[in-house]
């Protein structure tokens, strides 16, 4: 049987060793799909540049169209990131009748819904492991392991470089100023960091799983992001006087009244397996109503790992060529007119329940705490713990935290907004959420 021929668009660190991984291995991946495998074209910017792969037998271009539209291409790759000339080269694929793979999460996470929805009426395959989570088999798992289950909830640790801050700052107590700008000195922070600080690549990850667990549209829009620029080493270091740990977490979870769809930092059980993933690697926690609560774990991104997924893509299509198009695994896990008729509802920040972190800069005199203790108690707010810090010098603020059972977020916010009215208390709180991971 004739190979399949592969073309890549984006011949950079991820393409680069999907070259590699496809050649090295060649032998053990026919033998699993079937049939050889060869990239026979690629795209790049700068045909000059260096690379980390050979390029021996491969018909480099600059036009990435000449991939897209080359007859004799069976499944093109899409490796350049963003979400305009990727969705239109992806577009273009599809209309061509060729099959996809991509490790874009925006682009999944944003325009997944009509990509897929063209895919279907062509009959071509859309795969995208490597958009979540890089080379841990996530998407698999909750498209087809998990299959049999009705997922309850999901959490993640889906952005190394927000691990990386966390860790170092719980491990060296260094401030996240310092450990961001170490990041983007190691290659982990882009020059702009904004997409991984701020909880925004998290989210579209999220967005992905979410709709693969629940058979729900993909809506990146309705997540709630919150980053992580605002979390201090004192908040590390008093979370762990709790007995928590601080994550960049994303969290989708069903409940009777909708989905909830949020990436934040959050307090963590440091007993939970997922709170000791520690720098850039990555893991997302399953809580199946069948099998129960299932941890993936690796790493999140790098040549090779990212590679892995995306070859492993690759073999998923190629042992599919030949199957009736209805008989093959959905892109999002459920048959497409069960998702287009879901009427399940992303919940607004507003309607979730968690516990709380909370602390606060107060003055130093008595009767402040009942005060506080009122405020709290008004707004049917129970404490579960509570730690004040004496002020280091006679003039200093006292330092509280506390720590809450489960509320709903309104609640916590009108309970917020009146302890910052009172007079004794200087600054803004400072609230990070909680998961317990094991309740629900």
């Amino acid at each position: 049987m004739d190979p399949v021929k592969v073309g890549i668009l984006g011949l950079g660190t991820v393409g680069g060793g999907t070259v590699n991984v496809l050649t090295r291995n060649a032998e053990e991946i026919t033998r699993r799909a079937g049939r050889g495998i060869e990239v026979v074209q690629a795209a790049a910017r700068d045909l000059s540049q260096p690379r980390i792969c050979s390029t021996d037998g491969i018909s480099l271009t600059t036009k990435p169209e000449d991939v897209v539209n080359n007859p004799d291409i069976d499944v093109v790759v899409e490796l350049i990131g963003g979400d305009t000339l990727a969705r239109s080269l992806v577009m273009q694929a599809i209309q061509n009748g060729k099959h996809v793979v991509t490790a874009n999460k925006a682009l999944i996470a944003k325009y997944g819904n009509e990509i897929f929805a063209e895919a279907q009426k062509k009959g071509v395959m859309v795969a995208f492991e490597a958009a979540v989570a890089g080379g841990i088999p996530i998407i698999k798992a909750l498209r087809e392991g998990l299959s049999g289950n009705s997922i309850e909830w999901l959490a993640g640790i889906i952005n190394g470089t927000g691990n990386f801050i966390l860790t170092e700052m719980r491990d060296k107590g260094r401030n996240f100023e310092d450990v961001l700008a170490e990041a983007q000195r190691l290659g982990y922070a882009e020059a702009d960091p904004t997409f991984d600080v701020e909880g925004i690549d998290a989210a579209h990850k999220l967005t992905i799983l979410a709709s693969i667990a629940f058979g729900i549209p993909l809506q990146f829009d309705a997540a709630y992001t919150e980053g992580i620029s605002q979390i201090t080493r004192e908040d590390v270091n008093y979370a762990e006087e709790l007995g928590y740990r601080i994550k960049h977490l994303g969290v989708a979870k069903r409940t009777e009244a909708g989905i909830e769809l949020r990436v934040h930092p959050t307090l963590i059980p440091e007993r939970r397996l997922i709170a000791s993933v520690d720098g850039v690697m990555n893991a997302v926690l399953v809580k199946g109503d069948a099998v129960g609560s299932t941890l993936y774990y690796g790493a999140g991104a790098g040549a090779d790992p990212t590679a892995s997924a995306v070859v492993a893509d690759i073999v998923d299509v190629t042992r599919t060529l030949t199957s009736d198009p209805e008989n093959r695994v959905p892109h999002l896990a459920f048959q497409p007119d069960a998702i287009s008729q879901s009427n399940i509802q992303i919940l607004p920040i507003d309607e979730i329940h968690t516990a709380y972190y909370l602390r606060m800069d107060v003055t130093d005199k008595p009767g402040v705490l009942a005060d506080l203790t009122r405020i709290i108690g008004d707004a049917g707010i129970s404490i579960e713990a509570f730690i004040q810090k004496e002020p280091e010098t006679a003039d200093a603020d006292a330092r509280i935290i506390i720590l809450t059972h489960l509320i709903a977020e309104q609640q916590m916010n009108k309970a917020i907004t009146q302890i910052e009215k009172m007079p004794v208390i200087h600054g803004k709180v400072t609230r990070i959420r909680v998961e317990y991971l094991d309740k629900d």
